[in-house]
């Protein structure tokens, strides 16, 4: 879905997580996926392409596909967001790094009340529950699991909670140019989510 000029969804938190000092970005494709990674290699943006061929099974087996792509002795933590939630900041996500460095905590989620967001950093030491999580449950029970007052990380960037996942939203939120998508943090009018 195109954002502003200038990028889609995609390429945004490609672009985030960059600028954030991320170091190793892997984007799970499933539906449409040969159109999505034709569409985003043209960025010339350096990221890895994972096809997940069991998509339609849910948001978990993206995870998992994720995870298994990065899963080796060296990784330490997954930095994980999902498509929909592209208006996160990098000063969020950098936040998000520092705090996981900082605590260790097992994850570590941007909060706002009682609000979680993304991006959400899984340590490694939590890797073999989500490959073993039930498919119906997905991820949230092992998230809430491990979560900690350490890991919870009260954030003020709108971006970070804020889910694109219907026209209606993205119309509300992109297309009525309320919201400054092209950089720092997302400044919503108040009847934006």
């Amino acid at each position: 879905m195109p954002l502003d000029g200038a990028n889609t969804f995609l390429t945004r938190i490609v672009r985030t997580f960059l600028d954030a000092g991320v170091d190793e970005i892997v984007i799970v494709v499933g539906h449409e996926a040969e159109a999505i990674a034709r569409t985003f290699s043209a960025s010339a943006l350096p990221a890895r392409v994972v096809v997940n061929r069991e998509y339609d099974r849910g948001q978990l087996s993206s995870l998992q596909a994720g995870l298994r792509a990065i899963d080796r002795p060296d990784v330490e933590a997954a930095l994980v967001t999902l498509v929909d939630v592209p208006l996160v900041s990098a000063t969020t996500v950098s936040a998000v790094l520092d705090c996981y460095r900082r605590t260790r905590a097992a994850v570590v989620r941007p909060t706002s009340g009682t609000r979680h967001g993304h991006p959400l950093l899984i340590d490694r030491a939590v890797f073999a529950e989500l490959f073993a999580a039930d498919a119906e449950a997905g991820a949230k029970p092992i998230v809430r699991a491990h979560a900690s007052p350490a890991g919870d990380l009260a954030i003020d960037d709108e971006g970070a909670f804020t889910d694109i996942d219907t026209m209606e939203v993205y119309g509300r939120v992109v297309l009525s140019g309320r919201w400054n998508v092209a950089g720092g943090n997302p400044a919503p009018s108040p009847e934006d989510p």
